[in-house]
């Protein structure tokens, strides 16, 4: 919602998910679960006639995989007749637009989901120079933007062009833009890069300033 330009509007619904939002714990299977269901929930949201629905989730594409995320993309295409578009597929998008091949991955997740997001990004192309998951992770709502930074500083390697945050309940956007200019280089995360690519694909480009490079 912060980053939503004047005249637009972001309307939402919570994907199905038994279990506690956040905890590692049982994660996969809420994945799973938001899979199952994301025709209807996609179909309620198609109701208020959006220009775009973006899968606001980026693990749940680590599940889906490859070939399972471009198959769930075309199927609520088919079920809605609208541009859907996934978090993670707006990260890709986002790292061709700034000419990125290799990434810092940070995420609040646990490590075997990390690896997962690291063998995804792999399995399209990006090379993933520097990884590490946030430790001591209770609930990932929970967590501050200095939990953020002090991660993203910790991942950051010479070999990374940039760094990417993977993770939309981690809260990032107070800390990319000084990211950005301690470490030289690009910091997005999946929150930003779904709200650019979003913005693009309703014809919108516009620039969001504050919140680093991909935005401005």
């Amino acid at each position: 919602m912060r980053l939503a330009p004047p005249g637009t509007t972001v309307h939402f619904t919570r994907m199905v998910a038994g279990g506690e939002p956040g905890s590692h714990a049982g994660q996969e299977e809420r994945n799973r679960t938001q899979i199952e269901h994301m025709e209807e929930c996609a179909r309620l949201l198609a109701l208020v006639k959006p220009a775009v629905i973006v899968m606001a989730h980026t693990a749940t594409s680590y599940t889906l995989g490859r070939q399972g995320e471009a198959a769930l993309v075309a199927k609520i295409e088919r079920a809605t007749g609208m541009p859907f578009i996934t978090a993670f597929g707006a990260v890709l998008d986002a790292l061709a637009h700034l000419g990125v091949q290799r990434v810092a991955l940070a995420t609040p997740y646990a490590r075997e989901t990390t690896l997962r997001g690291k063998a995804h990004l792999e399995a399209h192309g990006i090379t993933v120079a520097s990884w590490d998951n946030l430790e001591g992770v209770a609930n990932i709502y929970d967590e501050t933007p200095q939990r953020a930074y002090e991660l993203g500083r910790r991942v950051d390697s010479p070999q990374a062009q940039a760094l990417f945050f993977s993770g939309l309940g981690l809260p990032t956007l107070d800390v990319l833009e000084r990211l950005e200019r301690e470490l030289g280089k690009p910091v997005l995360s999946s929150c930003s890069a779904m709200t650019w690519h979003a913005l693009r694909v309703a014809g919108l480009k516009v620039a969001i300033p504050g919140y680093g490079r991909l935005l401005r």
